[in-house]
């Protein structure tokens, strides 16, 4: 991440929790630790991007809830003091599950994974994401 923003380039910080991680309840605390490890001694955040990805909805096609996503979003936006970084959410995004997250108001967009190997898929979420 350093050696990045040294080279002014845009950086895309993906963090999450496990399953076991979510079923002991202790998404905050493992987002928190990656938070403070993976940006430790970054000042400046303006080249820095967030993505949540849960680990245990990458590729499975499960998400959180809306009200899971809610909260995860707020308490990562909640880290930062000053200028807060765009947190995207990328976890089994699909031109299925689009509009429903689309509509969850601290996502400030998305990272779009498998999905994006098909031209179509792809341009069906970025149709409904519009709609």
């Amino acid at each position: 991440i350093k050696s990045a923003i040294k080279s002014n380039l845009k950086v895309i910080f993906c963090i999450g929790e496990t399953l076991i991680e979510k079923r002991k309840k202790i998404t905050n605390k493992v987002l928190a630790k990656q938070i403070t490890n993976g940006l430790k001694s970054i000042r400046n955040t303006s080249n820095i991007i967030i993505a949540y990805e849960p680990v245990w909805s990458i590729g499975t096609g499960l998400i959180p809830k809306s009200n899971d996503l809610l909260n995860s979003i707020s308490y990562i936006k909640s880290k930062f003091n000053k200028k807060t970084p765009k947190v995207l959410y990328g976890g089994s995004v699909n031109d299925k599950n689009i509009a429903e997250l689309k509509d969850i108001d601290v996502i400030d967009g998305f990272l779009i994974g498998g999905a994006s190997q098909s031209s179509k898929k792809f341009i069906d979420i970025i149709k409904k994401t519009f709609i």
